[in-house]
C-alpha cells in the first residue's frame, strides 16, 4: 500500500509542527508555575509588558531576526524560547523519522513535549506543573490500550498467577504497574528521608513525573529513567556545588530536569541497550 504522505514530507512536518509546539510549551513554562493562563492575556514581553506581533512570535526565526531581544523595549529574550523550540521539532522529527505517522508517534511526540517542558520548568523554577505530570500520567493511561507500552513486566506477573489478560488489558497493567509502583516507592523513600534527617529530599512533583513516566514507558523505563537521572543528577551536582561553593546540605537542584532528559534519552534510544548489558 503506498504510503499516503512520503517519509521525508512526514518528517518535514513534524519539525515544523515541533516548532509550533515549542512555542506553545514556552507559554506554558512562563505562565504555568505562577498559575497563569496560557490563553490569556495575549503573549507579551515580561519585561515592558508589550504585546507580541505575529511576526515576532515566528518559532527561531523571529528570535535570530530580534537579535534575541524585545522590539519595543530591548530587553534581551532568554536563549530558553529558540532552545525549547528546536528540541521538540528534533524530538517530534525523529519520532516520526521512526514509527511514521502512527498512534505511535503521537504519543511520544506527546510524551516527549511534556518531558522538554518539564526539564526547562523545573530548572528555571524547581517547579513541576500538575499540568503536565498529572496530565501526562493521564494521557500515558489513555494511550496504553492502543499503543503498547514498550514492558514485559505486568504480562508475566499475570501470567504467573495464571491470569492471561488480552493485549489492551496487558498493555494498561504494564502502564499502571510502571506509574504506582516506582512512585510509590520513591514517595517511600522521600517520607522517610523527610522524617529521619527533618527536611525534604525528594519533591512530590518529582514522584508525579515518575508515574507520568512509566505511564509511557512502563515499569523499566521508569527505574531506567530514575538510574540514569540520579546518576546525571549525583555528578552534575556535585561538580556545580564545587564550582559554587555551596553548603552541600542546602543546595537545590532541579532534580526533575535530570529525570526529564534520562526519559527521553531513553524514549529516544529504547531501553534494549541497558538491560542487555545486566542480562
Amino acid at each position: 500500500m503506498p504510503e499516503i504522505v512520503p517519509a521525508p514530507l512526514a518528517s518535514i512536518l513534524a519539525f515544523a509542527f515541533g516548532l509550533l509546539i515549542g512555542s506553545f510549551l514556552n507559554v506554558c513554562i512562563h505562565r504555568w508555575p505562577q498559575d497563569l493562563s496560557v490563553v490569556s492575556p495575549r503573549s507579551h514581553c515580561p519585561s515592558c509588558e508589550g504585546l507580541i506581533a505575529w511576526y515576532d512570535n515566528i518559532p527561531v526565526l523571529s528570535w535570530i531576526i530580534l537579535r534575541a531581544r524585545c522590539r519595543h523595549c530591548s530587553q534581551t529574550i532568554s536563549w530558553r524560547y529558540p532552545l525549547v523550540e528546536l528540541l521538540t521539532a528534533i524530538c517530534f522529527c525523529f519520532f516520526v523519522a521512526q514509527l511514521g505517522l502512527t498512534p505511535a508517534a503521537l504519543k511520544y511526540c506527546i510524551f516527549a513535549a511534556m518531558l522538554i517542558a518539564l526539564v526547562f520548568s523545573d530548572f528555571e523554577t524547581l517547579l513541576l506543573p500538575d499540568q503536565f505530570t498529572i496530565g501526562g500520567f493521564l494521557m500515558g493511561i489513555a494511550f496504553a490500550p492502543f499503543v503498547p507500552v514498550p514492558d514485559t513486566t505486568f504480562r508475566f506477573t499475570a501470567m504467573i498467577a495464571g491470569f492471561h489478560p488480552g493485549v489492551r488489558m496487558t498493555s494498561l497493567g504494564e502502564a499502571l504497574l510502571g506509574s504506582l509502583l516506582p512512585a510509590g516507592s520513591l514517595w517511600l523513600l522521600g517520607w522517610l528521608f523527610e522524617k529521619f534527617r527533618h527536611k525534604e529530599g525528594l519533591g512530590f512533583g518529582d514522584v508525579k513525573m515518575i508515574a507520568m513516566v512509566g505511564a509511557f514507558l512502563g515499569l523499566r523505563g521508569a527505574l531506567l529513567t530514575v538510574i540514569l537521572g540520579s546518576v546525571a543528577g549525583s555528578v552534575i551536582g556535585i561538580v556545580y556545588i564545587k564550582l559554587t561553593r555551596q553548603d552541600a546540605g542546602e543546595a537545590q537542584l532541579p532534580f526533575g530536569s535530570f529525570l526529564g532528559a534520562a526519559a527521553l534519552a531513553t524514549a529516544m534510544a529504547g531501553q534494549a541497550w541497558y538491560w542487555s548489558l545486566l542480562g
